[in-house]
């Protein structure tokens, strides 16, 4: 599950993962971070989720990282967003009204990119990799996020058996084990998704919790 998986995904179109819609869950529950408007937040691989327009709405100003030109790209063209594109550190940087997508390798990320941030939502990051990059996803974003920064996070949670990811499942202890010693985790929401995703049925699923979780800093 290296880059060149989901560079592809994109290239041929393979995004069944794209939710076109803002996410429930985000409008739910991001008050729970009370995050000061104006402050930023970070969006790790973004992809071209509108869930980024919604921050930008509620008065946020909103950093993505995305690997993938294609989905960058995508964002601002699906939404009318004339960008300006510079180079910062390893990246392009594509910015426009607030909102700024760095198009490169999140593993590339140093502290210095994001700096300014005091609010994290993460939907996508920990589901879409297999378990030992996952290690390695946590302990990064562990080390380049400023202290004292909440995060929303939400993950899928299934038998791993029924299914291959990605997205894969994460299970509620791995979520603890990676940021247990550094935030107090509370569970929001346990809901059973597979009514709405019948995809997932499809490929052999038999129950999938869709789980919302608040990390307040310790």
């Amino acid at each position: 599950m290296q880059a060149d998986f989901w560079l592809e995904r994109w290239e041929y179109n393979q995004i069944g993962f794209h939710q076109p819609e803002i996410n429930s869950h985000l409008q739910a529950f991001w008050g729970n971070l009370d995050v000061p408007k104006g402050s930023n937040i970070f969006v790790p691989l973004c992809g071209k989720s509108r869930d980024m327009l919604w921050l930008r709405s509620q008065g946020f100003l909103v950093t993505g990282v995305e690997i993938s030109p294609i989905a960058v790209h995508d964002f601002f063209a699906e939404n009318g967003l004339e960008p300006i594109v510079t180079r910062q550190g390893a990246f392009e940087r594509w910015e426009c009204d607030g909102l700024v997508i760095l198009q490169g390798d999140f593993f590339h990320l140093t502290t210095a990119d994001i700096a300014a941030c005091a609010g994290v939502f993460d939907r996508a990051s920990l589901i879409a990799l297999p378990p030992e990059m996952r290690v390695s996803y946590s302990m990064h974003f562990m080390d380049i996020l400023p202290p004292r920064v909440p995060v929303l996070l939400i993950t899928l949670e299934y038998d791993q058996q029924e299914m291959k990811g990605p997205p894969f499942s994460v299970h509620e202890t791995e979520v603890r084990g990676f940021y247990e010693h550094h935030y107090t985790i509370e569970r929001l929401l346990v809901l059973n998704a597979l009514d709405d995703e019948p995809g997932f049925r499809q490929r052999g699923l038999t129950r999938l919790d869709e789980k919302v979780y608040v990390l307040t800093p310790r």
